[in-house]
């Protein structure tokens, strides 16, 4: 057993390096990049001056219809972004004001550069022809909230999948992100490549997403569990899953960013002080019900219950008849399905790219810890404070710092409370 993980560790790692080499060939040397998107919808023709730390003039660009940018540089160092507020659309403003930014190019390296955009009534300027009747700042939170619950369900989305999965088999999967990344990228396979609408294409991807999980643990994780593999070995395994499927992606998809064939550019819509695309009202409805679809069949059906059994005792869970390998086997199915979901629903409030799933992962796990380890409801719960936490922070903190609040909480809770928000304590000895 340990010489086939061994050789399997060693076979997967020669993949890796095998992979790695055409794809750092195929990246772009250095430079810098960014996404402009105002309430979620991309902001086309909107110019960008990039200069060096001495003013010497390097390029000029405009945003893409994605709302996209990208100057590659000739060699690194610090560089100087300027965006032309003259050129943004009549309603959007910068927040903070600050329209230079100063990133550092670091060599074989593309640098992001974010520009925070918002409604001219968000921007925190007087309102003296309404009286001074509303606040701007109550308007701004208002708005930050909306959105943190839109980032929190897509979030509990994926955490779902990957809190059932750690429950019933102790594995912290470190490829659960590749999962999001393959929903999002199947979806987009079907909708852009073979020109099926995004509503069928979401249906067929989020099938596959499933037929791929349970096709994992039938093949793969079933097999490592039967030959009595550690979890500590399986976690290791997982972070080189996570890598092979990274550079398959970068390969099959390539590095540049695309969006879906619809619902790409939509005019907002305000509800109070919120304003916000359709596409998100729509987005938000359908992953709360698919999360309360799936916490009623955890509390109800004999599937669910029997997977809470797993999750509490899987051998005395076998003792009393319950085929513990068919109930993993269909929380895989689940997951899959569940996490290609949410990687369909987070193409659809920021563009794709093979990365996706890999950049929200760390935000993923904090919601599962933060809610509890192996609990549904307590990764459901903790992915909303992560992410009404990161987008609301952003009232006092600059938007790039936002992640770094949420695992602030994140520590401070589990000090106090180490089994998180619904966990619960574990007896030892």
């Amino acid at each position: 057993m340990r010489r086939a993980v061994i050789a399997f560790t060693a076979f997967l790692g020669g993949l890796i390096f095998l992979l790695a080499v055409p794809a750092q060939a195929a990246a772009p040397d250095q430079g810098l990049r960014g996404t402009l998107k105002l309430q979620g919808q991309p902001v086309n023709g909107v110019k960008i001056v990039v200069t060096t730390e001495g003013g010497q003039p390097v390029k000029e660009v405009t945003s893409n219809a994605q709302g996209a940018w990208e100057v590659p540089v000739d060699k690194p160092g610090k560089y100087k972004v300027t965006l032309d507020v003259k050129t943004l659309p009549p309603n959007a403003v910068i927040r903070g004001g600050n329209a230079v930014r100063t990133p550092t190019v670091f060599s074989g390296n593309v640098s992001t550069v974010l520009f925070a955009l918002q409604p001219k009534g968000a921007a925190g300027q007087p309102t003296a022809e309404e009286g001074g009747e509303t606040s701007p700042f109550l308007d701004q939170a208002a708005q930050l909230t909306f959105e943190g619950l839109n980032l929190g369900l897509i979030i509990a989305l994926a955490a779902l999948g990957l809190s059932l999965i750690y429950g019933t088999t102790g594995l912290t999967n470190f490829a659960h992100g590749e999962l999001v990344t393959m929903g999002a990228l199947l979806a987009y396979m079907f909708n852009v490549g073979f020109g099926l609408h995004l509503i069928p294409a979401a249906v067929i991807a989020v099938i596959a997403g499933g037929a791929l999980g349970y096709l994992q643990d039938r093949l793969f994780w079933g097999q490592l569990r039967r030959r009595g593999t550690g979890t500590i070995a399986m976690m290791i395994i997982s972070i080189g899953v996570a890598l092979f499927l990274r550079y398959v992606f970068l390969i099959l998809f390539g590095g540049q960013n695309e969006s879906f064939a619809q619902y790409t550019a939509q005019p907002g819509i305000e509800i109070g002080p919120i304003s916000a695309a359709p596409k998100n009202f729509v987005a938000m409805g359908i992953e709360l019900a698919v999360l309360v679809i799936v916490g009623v069949a955890l509390l109800r059906t004999r599937t669910g219950k029997a997977a809470r059994a797993v999750a509490d005792n899987p051998a005395l869970a076998a003792s009393s008849g319950i085929n513990v390998d068919r109930v993993i086997r269909i929380i895989w199915t689940t997951g899959g399905a569940i996490a290609a979901l949410a990687g369909i629903m987070l193409g659809l409030s920021q563009n794709l790219k093979y990365t996706m799933g890999q950049d929200i992962l760390l935000l993923i796990f904090a919601g599962v810890t933060l809610g509890g380890l192996g609990t549904a409801f307590g990764a459901l719960v903790g992915s909303l404070v992560v992410g009404l936490f990161i987008q609301v922070s952003t009232l006092w903190v600059p938007p790039e710092l936002k992640s770094v609040g949420a695992l602030a909480v994140l520590i401070i809770v589990l000090l106090f409370r180490p089994q998180g928000i619904l966990g619960r304590r574990e007896r030892i000895g």
